[in-house]
């Protein structure tokens, strides 16, 4: 295990800057996600830390040890891509089994090598096949084992179940978790999908336009953004926010319910909801709207549970509340949280 720490790095390429000022450290054995949209920073942010990128400025140490500079060979790293990058005139054992020939290991340690990755993986039935014969999935997960037939100290994945279906992609994200744990390597994992980020990480980083946003637990980033860009780029739908004067008040869909579901004594803040669409989908209905007045209306999402079940129209206004507890205020100005509300 390693501790990953990146200080003050900064990269540009020409004019435009890809990183910003980006100063981040990772516990022994932690899974760390870099999420954010599409050109935010966050690849070019895990190839620096590979060792194909080099910093225009700043550093990266790994155990302790300044590698700003040093090839990716000499920093005991491992990486996953997108693409896998298999090599396809090669067998499985023989893609596992490159790393470590490369090194110039005997051939029998090889063998015992690859034959514990792939064991790791339940890949060894697979072993004479070549990667046009696999499954997305199974060839994810010869990647994965070639990776760790290094045993690295650090392990970079960049995207790596964006290739594959929905359903496939549920099943390796809990195998890929449930294997960090048992092999406790420390993990920076990069990705836009913030189901992903939130299954899988123990805290997230949140990069927007090179720099970091906030990092936190799956619950801090989701029960308290530090911005705005955090509170509606993370949660599907995402966090409603209402303009009042210097104040934004902001609240999650699941909060926004009819007026009559909270108990007496729930102090809360009630609005007519004029609904405008419902999206029915099965376990939860998504009710579209709007609140206030008409010349300054706002779009409001509320998610209402399988177990309300009270009856709901488009075209009708109906009194919705959020529980002051679950609201969330933001200066407009800079889209920062507040301590401050807006009543």
């Amino acid at each position: 295990m390693a501790r990953v720490e990146i200080r003050e790095v900064s990269k540009s390429f020409g004019e435009v800057s890809a990183v910003e000022q980006v100063s981040l450290k990772t516990a022994e054995g932690e899974f760390l996600v870099l999420l954010g949209p599409s050109g935010c920073g966050k690849t070019t942010l895990l190839r620096m830390i590979a060792g194909i990128e080099e910093p225009t400025q700043g550093d990266i140490l790994i155990e302790g040890q300044v590698v700003t500079h040093l090839p990716p060979r000499f920093r005991n790293i491992a990486m996953v891509f997108q693409s896998y990058a298999l090599y396809p005139h090669m067998t499985v054992y023989k893609n596992i089994a490159f790393p470590l020939r490369t090194r110039g290991m005997a051939k029998a340690a090889i063998k015992e090598k690859v034959h514990w990755a792939a064991g790791m993986f339940g890949i060894e039935r697979l072993m004479n096949r070549k990667p046009r014969e696999l499954s997305g999935g199974e060839r994810q997960r010869v990647a994965l084992a070639r990776a760790m037939v290094r045993e690295p100290s650090v392990f970079l994945l960049d995207e790596p179940l964006s290739n594959l279906d929905a359903i496939l992609r549920a099943s390796a994200r809990e195998e890929l978790r449930q294997f960090q744990k048992r092999v406790a390597v420390t993990t920076i994992y990069v990705t836009h999908d913030q189901v992903e980020a939130m299954g899988l990480g123990d805290r997230i980083v949140v990069m927007s336009k090179g720099r970091i946003r906030q990092v936190g637990t799956p619950q801090e980033i989701y029960q308290w953004p530090a911005d705005t860009f955090v509170a509606t780029f993370v949660g599907s739908p995402p966090m409603n926010l209402l303009g009042e004067g210097e104040i934004l008040t902001g609240f999650r869909p699941e909060t926004f319910l009819p007026a009559e579901f909270f108990q007496e004594g729930v102090e809360t803040a009630t609005y007519d909801f004029e609904v405008t669409w419902l999206e029915y989908l099965g376990a939860e209905r998504l009710v579209y709207g709007n609140v206030g007045e008409k010349s300054h209306a706002r779009h409001v999402v509320a998610r209402l549970p399988g177990n309300v079940a009270l009856p709901i129209d488009a075209g009708q206004v109906y009194p919705f509340a959020v529980p002051r507890a679950e609201l969330r205020f933001f200066e407009s100005r800079t889209g920062l949280r507040t301590d401050r509300s807006a009543v």
